[in-house]
């Protein structure tokens, strides 16, 4: 990271919180310190407050031997252009289930939940793109990941 006292950018909380939600998932951070580590991580100023947060925490890549199976080993694998994929596709949720909830607390009803239509078949194809790789584009440029049988 840059020198600490330099502002932080949204794109640099966005990236401690990824790599909180790593370090959760790897079981390394139970869900109160996850919790009370974003809260930090989303309200961080500047690059020092950001690294106090992942200080007690192993590089993103180091795994101990033996412990790279399942989804452990695909969130290794994954590229940077999976990583867009999936940081735009959680943006436009949050956009989207923001218009539905705003829409239904103004109206006072409980709108049918339209946003299940933009992120639901989108998030299938990442997850798909990102978690049924056939390991044959270990050799290719970064980018997405095409599916199966193309």
């Amino acid at each position: 990271m840059p020198e600490p006292h330099l502002r932080a950018a949204d794109a640099d909380r966005t990236a401690v919180a990824g790599v909180l939600g790593e370090h959760m998932s790897a079981g390394r951070l139970t869900v109160a310190e996850y919790e009370e580590r974003l809260t930090r991580a989303y309200a961080a100023r500047t690059y020092g407050e950001l690294a106090e947060l992942t200080t007690d925490l192993p590089d993103g890549r180091a795994t101990s031997a033996g412990s790279v199976a399942g989804p452990a080993r695909w969130r290794a694998d994954w590229s940077e252009a999976d990583a867009w994929a999936w940081r735009s596709w959680a943006s436009t949720a949050a956009i989207v289930v923001s218009i539905w909830a705003i829409t239904s607390v103004a109206t006072w009803q409980f709108l049918y939940f339209w946003p299940i239509w933009v992120i639901g078949p989108w998030g299938v194809v990442l997850f798909i793109q990102s978690f049924a790789g056939d390991g044959e584009d270990d050799e290719e440029e970064p980018g997405p990941r095409s599916l199966p049988g193309r």
